[in-house]
C-alpha cells in the first residue's frame, strides 16, 4: 500500500448506449434525468465493460521481471534467436537415421555421445548410414540423424547399438525454430505477467521488462459506526474490515491501494476525503449509497458534478451499487459506490470494479469466472434479482458438488469466509433441486 501522489491514466470519450437502462445521467443536481428502473445484472456489467474499453492504461515503467509479476506488459516480448536454436532431442537415447531402423532389430555403430550443454566441438558429430550417436534430452541432434530412439528401446554394448523399435523421421526431435523464429512475438503487450511470462523473459535474456504502472486505487469507507482496526469498538461500533478486504482484492489484480481515513456521516468530512480519493486512478467507496437518512455519498458526489451511470442494479447482494465518474479539466476519475455490508463489498468489486481496474492496468477485462457444478441439496430463492450466494464447492474434477453456506445475509462475514464460490441464482427461477447443474462464480 502507498500514499504517494498518483498520476492519472486518462480515457477516451465514452457515450452510454441508446438503450441503456441507467438510473441517472448527466450531472446530478444540474437537470439530471431520473429513471426508476434498475438495470439488470447483465446490463450493468455490459455498461461497465463498455466504459472500461475506453480507458487508457497507466504509464509504462521498466521493472525487474520478478517485480513485474502480476502487472501487465507494456511491450511485446520477442525472441532474440530461434527457439530451439538447434534441432533438440526430447528424449535420452540414440540419434539415428530413421531409414536405418525401418526393420528391427537393427545393429548400428555408435560414433559418439552428445550431452546437453556440451561444447560445440564435442557435439560436432555426423551420423552416416549404419551409425548412431548416444544423445541426452535437450542436446542438439547431430547432422545426418533425423530421429531419436528412446534409450529403453535400444541396447548398447561397446560401440554396437541394437535398436528394437522403429522410429519415424522427426520422432523425438523438435526442429530448429519450431517453437519460435528469431524476432517473433512470444508474448503480446497487454498480457498479465505470471510465472510463465517470467520464464519467457528469462529465456530471451530480459532481466527487466516494460509493464504498466500499478493503478492507484483510493479506498474510502464511510460510516459513524466504523473504527480503525487497532481500536477497541464500543458496543455500537464495528471495526473497518471493508477497506482491508478491498485493498487485498485490489492488490490481487495488480492495483496499488491507498487507504483513506474513515469518512464520518457528515457532508464536509465526506467531501474532503472524496476530493483526495478523486486524485487517484480509481475511487472505491464503501457504505453510504443506500436510501438511509445518513447515506450521503450520492448527495456529496453531486457537488463534484459527478456523472452517474447507474445507481443500483438488480442483484443481491449489492443492489445499491453506484457507478460514475468525476471530470476535472483533462482528468476523468471513475468511481464505484459499493454497499457497506462486507459480502456486498466483495461481490460488487468482482462484478463491476474489476473490469475498470483491468483496463487501467493495461489488460483487456477478463470474463467473469463462471463454471458449472452439481447442486448437492435443494433450496428455494425469491425471484426478481440475480443472486450471488456464498457456497462451498467440493468433490473431484469429474462431478464437483456445490452447496449453499448458511448465512445471515450480506453482513455475515464469517459465513463468506467458509465459502469458496458463489452460486449464481437467475432472477426468474425459484426452486432448485439436488442433482441439477447450476452456475457458480469463482472468487
Amino acid at each position: 500500500m502507498t500514499t504517494v501522489a498518483p498520476a492519472f491514466a486518462g480515457r477516451r470519450s465514452f457515450a452510454l448506449p441508446q438503450n441503456s437502462s441507467r438510473i441517472r445521467s448527466g450531472n446530478p443536481g444540474m437537470g439530471s434525468t431520473v429513471v426508476t428502473k434498475l438495470p439488470s445484472f447483465a446490463d450493468a456489467r455490459r455498461l461497465v465493460e463498455e466504459y472500461a474499453s475506453t480507458l487508457s492504461p497507466t504509464q509504462p515503467e521498466m521493472l525487474p521481471m520478478l517485480d513485474a509479476a502480476g502487472l501487465v506488459l507494456a511491450e511485446d516480448l520477442r525472441a532474440d534467436r530461434d527457439f530451439p536454436p538447434f534441432p533438440r532431442s526430447t528424449r535420452d537415447g540414440f540419434a539415428v537415421r530413421s531409414a536405418d531402423v525401418a526393420v528391427v532389430p537393427s545393429r548400428l555403430r555408435c560414433v559418439g555421445e552428445i550431452r546437453a550443454g556440451a561444447p560445440i566441438e564435442d557435439s560436432a558429430i555426423t551420423v552416416r548410414a549404419g551409425e548412431a550417436a548416444e544423445i541426452m534430452t535437450g542436446a542438439p541432434v547431430p547432422e545426418g540423424a533425423d530421429a531419436v530412439v528412446m534409450v529403453e528401446h535400444a541396447e548398447r554394448s561397446g560401440d554396437a547399438v541394437v535398436v528394437q523399435r522403429t522410429v519415424a523421421a522427426g520422432e523425438n526431435v523438435v526442429a530448429m525454430g519450431a517453437e519460435a523464429r528469431r524476432g517473433a512475438t512470444l508474448v503480446a503487450r497487454g498480457t498479465r505477467v505470471n510465472h510463465t511470462i517470467v520464464a519467457i523473459a528469462a529465456a530471451i535474456g530480459r532481466p527487466e521488462i516494460a509493464v504498466y504502472r500499478r493503478p492507484r486505487v483510493a479506498v474510502l469507507a464511510t460510516g459513524d459506526e466504523l473504527v480503525d482496526i487497532n481500536l477497541q469498538p464500543s458496543a455500537n461500533e464495528i471495526r473497518n474490515s471493508n477497506s482491508y478486504s478491498l485493498a487485498a482484492q485490489v492488490q490481487a489484480v495488480g492495483g496499488d491501494p491507498m487507504l483513506l481515513p474513515v469518512a464520518r456521516d457528515e457532508p464536509d468530512d465526506l467531501a474532503l476525503l472524496l476530493r483526495k480519493g478523486l486524485e487517484t486512478d480509481l475511487l472505491l467507496i464503501t457504505g453510504g449509497v443506500s436510501m438511509g437518512k445518513y447515506d450521503l455519498v450520492e448527495q456529496v458526489l453531486a457537488s463534484f458534478q459527478a456523472g452517474i451511470f447507474f445507481t443500483g442494479a438488480q442483484i443481491q447482494p449489492g443492489r445499491p451499487v453506484v457507478f460514475g465518474e468525476v471530470k476535472s479539466g483533462e482528468r476523468s476519475t471513475p468511481f464505484f459506490g459499493l454497499p457497506g455490508n462486507p459480502v456486498s463489498t466483495m461481490v460488487t468489486f468482482q462484478l463491476f470494479a474489476r473490469p475498470v481496474l483491468d483496463s487501467l492496468s493495461g489488460a483487456k477485462p477478463q470474463p467473469l469466472p463462471f463454471a458449472q457444478a452439481t447442486l448437492k441439496s435443494d433450496f428455494t430463492s425469491r425471484t426478481g434479482l440475480t443472486r450471488f450466494l456464498p457456497a462451498k464447492l467440493e468433490g473431484g474434477n469429474v462431478k464437483p458438488l456445490v452447496e449453499l453456506v448458511h448465512w445471515q445475509g450480506s453482513g455475515d462475514l464469517m459465513a463468506v469466509s467458509r465459502a469458496n464460490c458463489y452460486i449464481v441464482v437467475p432472477p426468474d427461477q425459484e426452486r432448485f433441486s439436488a442433482g441439477e447443474a447450476i452456475t457458480i462464480l469463482m472468487p
